[in-house]
């Protein structure tokens, strides 16, 4: 297997480069169950984050570093776009968004109506592991605005590819896509 390397700010990861079907390679980056990388990222990210007043991810990866930069931060609470409406999600709000580079096809977003209350009116910061097509991001920008919340940062471990070029968002490090193997 091959690998990337990437300077996270003072923490050097060896990402795996996987192909997807579509036959392009990504640096694959994984916060999950590394609480080391986790930690180190949430700490760099805090402190890019100081004058927001909630943060927003979604469900998945971004998840842990959220709540790690949320401490940093001394944040109580932060709102968790799910991917599949919950029982008590009955009176929140839900958006329908394009397919991503991992996942390949639409997707739904939900926020719950106690994290449509946590954003309304407030600067939040959207927060995630990784940005690429934007996808992802247009959905969560599309549920702060919906809950009445003003998109003040978006924060992110890595920008993929084209995403590196974007003057709107904040992240550690930057990683290319790869392509095709012959």
């Amino acid at each position: 297997m091959k690998y990337h390397t990437v300077d996270l700010r003072g923490f050097t990861a060896e990402l795996p480069i996987l192909y997807l079907p579509s036959g392009i390679g990504i640096a694959f980056f994984n916060l999950h169950g590394d609480s080391s990388l986790t930690e180190h990222c949430a700490k760099e990210l805090a402190k890019e984050l100081t004058d927001c007043e909630v943060l927003i991810t979604a469900e998945s990866k971004g998840l842990q570093l959220c709540h790690c930069i949320a401490r940093e931060l001394g944040h109580r609470y932060y709102a968790v776009a799910r991917k599949s409406k919950k029982l008590y999600m009955q009176d929140g709000i839900e958006i329908t968004i394009e397919s991503s580079i991992t996942t390949g096809k639409e997707q739904k977003m939900y926020l719950s109506k106690h994290d449509v209350d946590l954003l309304k009116g407030k600067k939040v910061a959207i927060v995630d592991d990784v940005v690429s097509t934007g996808a992802s991001l247009h959905g969560l920008e599309e549920l702060v605005e919906l809950a009445g919340g003003i998109i003040h940062k978006k924060a992110f471990v890595l920008a993929e590819d084209e995403a590196a070029n974007r003057k709107d968002v904040i992240y550690l490090a930057s990683i290319p896509i790869f392509p095709p193997e012959k």
